[in-house]
């Protein structure tokens, strides 16, 4: 092994160390990504259609109301999540292209959206439904509104 020689006379000298502001050191790498781009592809497809799943089984299962299971019924659950697949989709390839607000509101619409039909399968009358809707739709706005004022810039664009 090939070590420094000690200088003669004493102890050697070293050179401060240099200034460095915090995070902006050469060495900083992001964080690893534990998935690779394959799985997030098709992740953004398969998210979507499972969460649609659950939800199509999810109406069918409110308006029959614990009743027999009829074709209308899978007709039902089968279309609502074909409409909510397809919509989450579009949304997921669109919204992010939009400014912030505009961004939190088409996601609060969809929110708003799919919480009041689902609800209104339940028996609901129509105004429930909607006051119910338009609560969970708030409460989404502040949630979204504020994670795309602190994540993205005024153009929509991604803070790194």
């Amino acid at each position: 092994m090939a070590h420094a020689a000690p200088a003669p006379g004493g102890i050697p000298r070293r050179a401060p160390a240099p200034e460095v502001q915090a995070g902006t050191s050469p060495d900083r790498r992001r964080t690893p990504d534990v998935l690779g781009a394959r799985t997030h592809r098709i992740a953004r497809i398969a998210v979507p259609v499972v969460l649609a799943l659950i939800y199509g089984y999810w109406v069918a299962a409110d308006n029959r109301a614990g009743g027999p299971i009829t074709g209308w019924n899978l007709l039902l659950g089968f279309v609502s999540a074909l409409v909510f697949a397809v919509v989450c989709i579009a949304l997921l390839a669109l919204a992010p292209r939009m400014i912030r607000e505009v961004h939190a509101l088409l996601w609060t619409a969809f929110v708003g959206i799919a919480f009041g039909f689902l609800y209104s399968q339940s028996g609901h009358s129509i105004l429930r439904s909607i006051l119910m809707s338009l609560l969970i739709a708030g409460a989404t706005f502040v949630v979204f509104f504020y994670r795309y004022y602190t994540r993205e810039d005024a153009f929509g664009r991604r803070i790194r």
